[in-house]
């Protein structure tokens, strides 16, 4: 029983370490680009919490609760609901340091671009679905309602990538998930990899975490918890 409650201690501290790790290399250890100075450095920030919001976190999210749907397996939900939890803190990350980015280049702080829009809407999404979670007692029933709202995730993040290209738009373009090859510097896509590794680490800390949590919580009368 202390090993498992240790374990989750030494993922999150092996995961905050390599964020850390990743950021001093970022800072300090990776060339600054030319056209957009310092400001250039929140990228090994900004896309690295994004694309484990949106292809991970919510991904998960929306597979969980199709699965939960058919199988009616009390795991799923679980997971579904850590994946949405963890997940809005990653995508909340993403649209803060969006506009701290966004301001030094666009000179504004928010437009309302269809890729800022759309991820905005998604993260209003996640959050009701926390909120719908929370407004029903009874486990079936909520379980199986906020299934059907977490499928609509899947049908957002598809549609979120595909701004840029579908709509005249200030996001630039990906540079990194394209259908050629990465178009960044060595040193600057070896960082960006290195961010992607410590963030996933940190989202799989925090999901395991987050699950765990919840199956303590289910194991309890739901008059407890009511």
């Amino acid at each position: 029983m202390n090993s498992q409650r240790q374990t989750p201690d030494l993922l999150l501290a092996a995961a905050a370490i390599a964020v850390l790790g990743a950021m001093a290399r970022a800072i300090w250890f990776t060339p600054i680009e030319a056209r957009q100075g310092e400001a250039q450095k929140i990228f090994y920030v900004h896309v690295p919490s994004a694309f484990v919001a949106l292809y991970v976190a919510f991904a998960l999210l929306a597979v969980s609760s199709a699965l939960y749907l058919w199988l009616r397996d009390v795991r799923l939900d679980r997971l579904a609901e850590s994946a949405a939890e963890v997940g809005l803190v990653f995508i909340t990350v993403t649209l803060v340091t969006g506009p701290l980015w966004g301001k030094p280049i666009w000179g504004t702080w928010w437009t309302w671009d269809a890729r800022l829009t759309s991820t905005l809407f998604l993260w209003f999404l996640v959050l009701g679905y926390l909120l719908l979670r929370a407004s029903h007692e009874d486990r079936a029933t909520r379980a199986r309602y906020s299934a059907v709202l977490g499928l609509l995730t899947a049908i957002l993040i598809p549609f979120i990538h595909l701004t840029v290209y579908l709509f005249r738009t200030l996001h630039p373009q990906p540079i990194v998930l394209k259908p050629s090859a990465p178009s960044l510097p060595p040193e600057m896509l070896t960082t960006l990899l290195f961010s992607l590794g410590a963030f996933l680490l940190l989202f799989v800390a925090l999901l395991r975490a987050r699950y765990q949590y919840a199956t303590l919580r289910d194991a309890l009368p739901e008059e407890a918890t009511a």
